[in-house]
């Protein structure tokens, strides 16, 4: 487990973070370019190591009701991997992104092993896979595209 300081180090490596320091000698971290209302990542991490992340826009974490992930146990690896992740999952759409979802009816976003996103999209009774404006595949249920990405080692955001 790694201590309260060493997951600050870890924490603090990511800029757009903003430390808000709060009782009990506990720390939160808030992105505060957040397309969402919900601009916390990090809760409440406390001298004693616990705390939380949000996840709450990511699979593949075990989440309480309000979308948190207890990191007591994280190593550094899995700390920046699950912050870096949380942080991409509230950041606003870029320009291409916007562009490419337009009027769709549900859009999800999807990171690859090499960072590289590709964003699901219902539409027009499909559901398609963009790498930025360029239509990568279609499928007739989610569960085809879901596969299809999974395949490729993308991962929902």
């Amino acid at each position: 487990m790694l201590t309260f300081e060493e997951k600050i180090v870890v924490i603090e490596s990511f800029a757009e973070l903003e430390r808000k320091n709060v009782s009990l000698g506990r720390v939160n971290y808030h992105y505060e370019q957040s397309a969402y209302d919900k601009k916390t990542v990090v809760y409440h991490l406390h001298p004693n190591g616990n705390g939380f992340v949000y996840a709450g826009h990511l699979s593949g974490y075990d989440i309480d009701e309000r979308g948190m992930v207890n990191i007591r146990d994280f190593t550094a690896d899995e700390l920046r991997s699950i912050v870096e992740a949380s942080i991409r999952s509230l950041a606003p759409k870029t320009a291409k992104e916007q562009a490419v979802t337009g009027d769709a009816e549900i859009e999800e976003r999807w990171i690859g092993p090499d960072k590289q996103t590709l964003m699901l999209l219902y539409e027009n009774e499909l559901w398609c896979v963009y790498a930025g404006l360029n239509l990568e595949a279609a499928f007739e249920t989610y569960g085809e595209a879901e596969e299809y990405l999974a395949e490729e080692g993308f991962s929902r955001q």
